[in-house]
């Protein structure tokens, strides 16, 4: 059967990308960014502290990591309570030994429930974004937007008041979004989301046209290819696989950050994964590796963007 002319003829067709969320463009073509201090790639350490309820609803399907055997499931529930109760003080002295500000990624009723746990949080030092609600409040289309509104205020709000401090980022609960929420984000004042991935430099992130939102996101990627519970808990490789691949990964864009232009690397990590005796080592070594080196800046995510967007501000003067 012959398709019609008008097939492919939409509003949208065009070179690049047929929506308008983001600009197309080859990194390789994008003009060099110098991070602070002349430095080639940012490193941002992002620690993932989450909150799975032990009765999980598992809409509209089951979050990686979260309860899998018939209720009450507290062998899984009571090893993801581990890293917020044990395995996060390691994490942090782990951090701290190799001078490295994280940023903490934060279930909002997490940190409502433990405010020991955000007290320590802050005295380590670190930024706060908001992680949603919990891990079974998940962010999907088909979520009324009312319901999903609700949620994202609650969160960002929530993790403000305990925390004492401004949420500028965003990471949702296993990186799953409706068609709302980046616009829901904007919104609620977050000014960067880290769920895509499809990139290796913070890029601007339009809303949906049409929607009420008052400003443009950016994009901030954190790789989920490296991070410890994609390689160990996924896909099942051992603590050394996990090690060699992120300094493999870090290597390699440490090269091309420095033949290019600016770079960022980007490390996700779960105190219930790495902050288990027997794999604080891996993290050490991990650390020691990616930490000193001349052409490194280590920073938070917020503080990352705001360089970013100074870069590109000079770069558009300068074009002038």
């Amino acid at each position: 059967m012959a398709l019609n002319d008008d097939y492919l003829d939409y509003p949208l067709r065009r070179h690049g990308y047929d929506h308008e969320h983001y600009a197309w463009s080859m990194l390789s073509d994008r003009a060099p960014v110098t991070w602070p201090e002349g430095k080639t790639l940012a490193v941002w350490i992002n620690i993932s502290l989450q909150f799975y309820p032990l009765n999980q609803r598992g809409k509209p399907f089951k979050v990686p990591n979260g309860m899998t055997m018939p209720y009450p499931d507290l062998r899984h529930f009571s090893l993801r309570d581990y890293g917020n109760r044990v395995g996060i003080y390691r994490v942090l002295k782990a951090l701290a030994a190799h001078n490295i500000t994280p940023t903490f990624a934060m279930n909002a009723q997490l940190a409502e429930q433990t405010p020991y746990l955000v007290q320590r949080l802050k005295e380590h030092g670190g930024e706060f974004i908001a992680h949603g609600w919990n891990m079974d409040h998940l962010h999907y289309g088909g979520l009324p937007i009312e319901e999903e509104a609700e949620l994202v205020k609650r969160s960002v709000e929530t993790l403000q008041r305990v925390t004492g401090q401004p949420v500028r980022g965003w990471l949702s609960p296993a990186k799953h979004q409706s068609f709302n929420t980046l616009d829901l984000l904007a919104e609620n004042g977050i000014e960067y989301c880290a769920d895509w991935v499809n990139d290796d430099m913070p890029y601007v992130c339009h809303q949906q046209p049409g929607h009420n939102s008052t400003g443009s996101l950016t994009m901030m990627p954190l790789a989920t290819e490296i991070e410890d519970q994609f390689v160990m808990s996924q896909n099942l490789h051992s603590e050394d696989a996990w090690v060699t691949q992120v300094k493999d990964a870090f290597d390699f864009l440490l090269e091309e950050s420095q033949q290019q232009g600016g770079r960022l690397f980007a490390l996700n990590l779960h105190p219930w994964l790495v902050g288990q005796p027997h794999r604080i080592a891996c993290l050490e070594e991990v650390l020691a590796h990616i930490s000193g080196h001349p052409a490194v800046w280590q920073a938070s995510a917020g503080d990352i963007l705001d360089a970013f967007n100074a870069a590109q501000r000079n770069t558009k003067g300068a074009t002038r």
